[in-house]
């Protein structure tokens, strides 16, 4: 065949395949996309961001797991799964998944601090995900309205850091309820363990100081002397891995006095060592009162199979939109309702309780130029790592390190700008806020349920009320400012029926003035032209 010659038939169908099939396995595996353009340079900045943070999950997941009810170790447990299966399935550079304090919160609601029924929730609740994700489910999640999520964040928020509180100060037997949370917390206020509470609140300062000082940080730029760019590089880096600082600082001055023999701390305790055990999530658990079955859990667990899969994929799709706009790429959204389905499904198997994606951590890993979802794999190692080599370490760290990690963390989620922006904007919006913030403080689920419903409300009178849109002329129109729809026609035809009435009015006043004011001769065009806007408007009304 001449080099010039057209491609037959059969050859450009079958390039088409192979390229539609090139695209297909690119989507279904976005890291198909990104690994042949793979860069020393990439492996650089994925490594440095991977290692940041790690060093800011570690810490994190063990007081997450204080959040759900668990064991220390399954904070940990649940950090590594994500990053692996996010290599392959992510489509965003930044995000993490893995444990957070709104879902440590959830899984503490839900599974009765049992560990049998939080490794069962994290099945069910992948496995509905994946569902989801293969049905193409993902615009479910865009009728929970941002005052529905801004209202439950706040109030976790609230619930979350309150629930340090007890930690922070060293009391004990708090129940976990929030209101008797509250209440018994300033009943025991006279028993404060004094050491936990100056602890705590040094530990607090500190990651606030460290905070600041990465935020009021000038940017490096190369003109810069060297000295100076080192300081700003070790100022960066410790700012940045400020959660283990000072919770190492904490467990250093813990096991100073362990070793002269006071304890003035609650210590983390025991931590079971090692890796996770593979095996299949319990289908049935044995109790005080006997052994309940799978039915039985499913029932016990109720509206949390429902409540923690759509948070958890709110609050990953949320973060992973939120960074791929700020950094000018696209995320797939039920791509990512796969990459968090299989991530539960899985981690389910080695004992992890719900994962989601994670705010702060995906804010560290954009902030140390992360280029790649590769970064997640030397995250996860460094979990794995400290799982094998470093939980005997873990017994010295206080209670009350841990709880002021936690309440920092949570602190940025209360977002106090949301009730001036609406009110500035949709003032009715403030509505669905409110309700699903007071009532998340009694049950999650029907604060989020309340909250929607009332958006759904909102949502539906603007629907079956549209704003009409009224032009005059020689011809009435009346345009609705939405689509027209069932709920519509009462509402509609009223609204026509009254302007046609109004114009048919004002035009007979009109030919009245005109007959009574103006000769015979000119009272005809008068009458001649209300005539021709009184047929308009008839017809129009019979429309």
């Amino acid at each position: 065949m001449a080099q010039g010659q057209a491609r037959s038939p059969g050859s450009n169908m079958a390039l088409r395949t192979y390229c539609c099939s090139v695209s297909a396995w690119q989507r279904r595996l976005p890291f198909l996309a990104w690994l042949p353009q793979y860069s020393l340079q990439w492996l650089k900045m994925d490594f440095i961001a991977g290692l940041s943070v790690g060093l800011t999950v570690i810490p994190q997941a063990l007081a997450y797991a204080e959040v759900a009810g668990l064991p220390p170790q399954y904070g940990l447990y649940s950090a590594f799964m994500g990053c692996f299966v996010y290599f392959f399935l992510g489509t965003s550079r930044d995000v993490t998944l893995g444990p957070t304090a709104i879902m440590s919160l959830l899984v503490s609601f839900y599974t009765f601090h049992e560990p049998a029924y939080a490794v069962l929730l994290a099945f069910l609740s992948g496995c509905i995900q994946l569902t989801m994700g293969f049905l193409h489910l993902g615009f479910v999640l865009d009728f929970v309205s941002c005052p529905v999520i801004k209202g439950f964040t706040s109030a976790a928020a609230v619930t979350i850091g309150f629930g340090q509180i007890k930690n922070l100060l060293g009391l004990r037997n708090i129940p976990s309820q929030f209101f008797l949370q509250v209440y018994r917390t300033f009943r025991s206020i006279t028993e404060t363990r004094v050491g936990d509470a100056i602890l705590g609140l040094v530990c607090m300062v500190l990651l606030l100081v460290l905070k600041l000082m990465r935020d009021h940080m000038p940017p490096v730029r190369p003109e810069m002397a060297l000295g100076v760019r080192l300081s700003c590089g070790l100022v960066w880096t410790a700012a940045t891995a400020r959660n283990a600082l000072v919770v190492s600082f904490a467990a250093l001055v813990a096991y100073s006095f362990e070793v002269t023999g006071h304890r003035p701390f609650i210590l983390t305790g025991e931590i079971s060592k090692g890796l996770p055990p593979a095996r299949v999530p319990p289908f049935s658990v044995s109790t005080a009162n006997g052994t309940a079955s799978f039915t039985e859990m499913v029932q016990d667990m109720g509206a949390g199979l429902a409540v923690v899969p759509l948070i958890g994929l709110l609050e990953s799709i949320a973060v992973a939109k939120a960074f791929a706009s700020q950094n000018d790429y696209r995320v797939d959204a039920n791509q990512e309702l796969l990459a968090i389905g299989l991530t539960n499904t899985l981690g389910s198997f080695i004992s992890s309780y719900p994962i989601t994606g994670s705010f702060g951590r995906t804010a560290v890993n954009a902030q140390s130029g992360v280029c790649t979802p590769a970064g997640g794999l030397v995250t996860g190692v460094l979990v794995l790592l400290s799982l094998d080599y470093l939980t005997s370490l873990f017994y010295y760290i206080p209670k009350a390190a841990l709880a002021a990690v936690i309440i920092m963390a949570v602190a940025p989620l209360f977002d106090t700008k949301i009730f001036g922006t609406l009110w500035r904007v949709k003032r009715l919006d403030l509505l669905p806020l409110c309700v699903t913030f007071l009532l998340c403080f009694w049950e999650v689920q029907y604060g989020i349920l309340a909250g929607t419903l009332v958006s759904m409300l909102l949502l539906l009178h603007s629907v079956a009320r549209p704003k009409v849109q009224v032009s005059e002329g020689p011809v009435l129109v009346l345009q609705p400012a939405s689509g027209l729809h069932f709920p519509t026609i009462e509402a509609l035809r009223d609204t026509i029926l009254n302007q046609a009435l109004e114009a048919l009015t004002t035009l007979w006043s009109w030919a009245w003035l005109g007959s009574s004011r103006t000769s015979a001769s000119r009272t005809s065009p008068w009458c001649s032209w209300a005539c021709r806007r009184l047929c308009s408007a008839s017809c129009w009304l019979l429309i």
